[in-house]
């Protein structure tokens, strides 16, 4: 029987078009867990990595921080029973995460350098794999070094790059309606605005060196702007046709995952959860997802429209990469989320655990890209205030269901119900958007299990 960090594991492989690699890779997984003697099984589900073995490096890291605390009773009840392990592997790849990190004073001068927007376009070349994306990024490659002095390039540039995508996930919650509705060269003029309220302005904050946003002071000095780049907020300081190219690589990046996680969730995951519920009713099941993941198991629990919602007895999404709106009961005073389903219909018994901190620049940066398309100048980029912030930054927002509460020391008592959904903000114990393989994170999701 195969084993990670002690627990009975199988896996299953996903395509980049949503459908399962190997069937009697499933056959197995399923058998495996179905007579392993658990009473619960986690289903895993990693974000942005290059390959699979990262993948599994996670998987080991976070359930062997499990295991211990299981080992040691930190958490009450959660040791009486017996667990299994699910891991998901889909094919992803790290969004350009560095690229919007820079914290270096080069970083300003630099990250729009040919040569880095060029590295970006390789990135993306990576990302799709595609004979027919790879022509039209090395012809968007040559357009780099006339961006700053053709308008014709900038609008070529634009219509390449948003070219690759297909618009079947676009909506309004982070604002892909109107990156694909707007003609090339108000996009790029959109992306390549000089984006920062005047009331705002960058402190130190804790946990992780991440900044903060205050209304005492107004931003716009040097040493202002290295904070802001160390803070993530590089594309909101600088504007121009160079940080336009960047900002529409980055978002073309998170649209493509987004896109690619919601088709292998409510497809071959969807199935493997299907299967696996025939072969054992009697399973708990637990989905885990993170960053990219957080979206593949909530489409996978979801499933596609209608076939028969899977019940499941918790669910845990760890810096989740969507949007902090997918929950909601009228957003924007008329539309619901696009996975408020999943709460009207009760298709999670327990609770549902959310981490979320404003140290995850990946989620924070990444939805304020959406403020810049749609011409938001909300008063906090990517904070709970702006209409396009993320689940990991912010947690579940304009949902009457949630509950605002604390991620807690290892060992401490959590008050989780069933049927709520329950924001946990980690700031304390979360450095950054990868970084949950945590005693802490580990004993939250016990917790709920717990409770079921």
């Amino acid at each position: 029987m195969k084993e990670l960090s002690g627990f009975p594991y199988g896996e299953v492989q996903f395509t980049k078009d949503g459908a399962i690699h190997d069937n009697g890779e499933v056959d197995e997984a399923v058998q495996l867990l179905a007579t392993s003697g658990a009473t619960d099984v986690f289903v895993i589900a990693h974000g942005w990595n290059n390959d699979m073995d990262d993948a599994r490096r996670m998987y080991e890291a976070f359930f062997q921080r499990m295991r211990e605390m299981l080992d040691d009773g930190r958490v009450a009840d959660a040791s009486t029973r017996t667990y299994a392990v699910l891991g998901l592997l889909w094919p992803s790849k790290r969004f350009a995460e560095q690229e919007l990190t820079a914290g270096a004073a080069a970083g300003l001068e630099e990250a729009d350098s040919d040569d880095a927007l060029g590295r970006q376009v390789d990135l993306l070349d990576e990302l799709f794999d595609d004979p027919g994306a790879s022509a039209q990024l090395d012809e968007a490659r040559q357009l780099i070094p006339r961006l700053e002095d053709s308008a014709e390039s900038q609008r070529r540039f634009a219509e390449l790059i948003r070219g690759l995508l297909s618009p079947v996930a676009r909506d309004d919650e982070d604002a892909s309606t109107t990156f694909f509705d707007l003609p090339p060269a108000d996009l790029m003029d959109r992306l390549g605005e000089t984006f920062l309220p005047d009331d705002l302005a960058p402190t130190a904050g804790d946990g992780g060196g991440a900044a903060v946003f205050d209304t005492s002071a107004t931003a716009g000095d040097s040493a202002e702007a290295g904070e802001l780049a160390a803070a993530g907020f590089l594309d909101f300081f600088r504007g121009g046709p160079r940080a336009a190219a960047r900002n529409l690589l980055n978002f073309t990046s998170y649209y493509q995952m987004k896109d690619r996680a919601g088709r292998v969730g409510e497809g071959g995951a969807h199935e493997v959860l299907q299967r696996l519920r025939a072969a054992a009713p009697g399973l708990k099941l637990h989905p885990i997802g993170h960053s990219f993941g957080a979206r593949l198991v909530t489409a996978m629990v979801v499933g596609p429209a209608g076939r028969p919602a899977i019940g499941v007895d918790t669910m845990s999404l760890l810096q989740g990469a969507f949007s902090h709106n997918g929950f909601a009961l009228h957003w924007d005073g008329i539309r619901d989320g696009l996975f408020r389903r999943m709460v009207t219909d009760g298709m999670v018994s327990g609770p549902v655990v959310i981490t979320c901190t404003r140290n995850d620049q990946a989620v924070g940066v990444a939805y304020p890209l959406a403020s810049r398309i749609a011409r938001q100048t909300a008063q906090g980029l990517g904070d709970r205030n702006d209409p396009y912030g993320g689940l990991g930054r912010n947690g579940a927002q304009h949902t009457p269901e949630a509950v605002d509460a604390f991620l807690l020391p290892a060992g401490q008592a959590y008050d989780l119900r069933g049927g709520r959904l329950h924001n946990l903000n980690a700031d304390d114990f979360i450095a950054n958007h990868s970084d949950i393989c945590k005693n802490e994170v580990a004993c939250a999701v016990l917790a709920a299990v717990a409770r079921t």
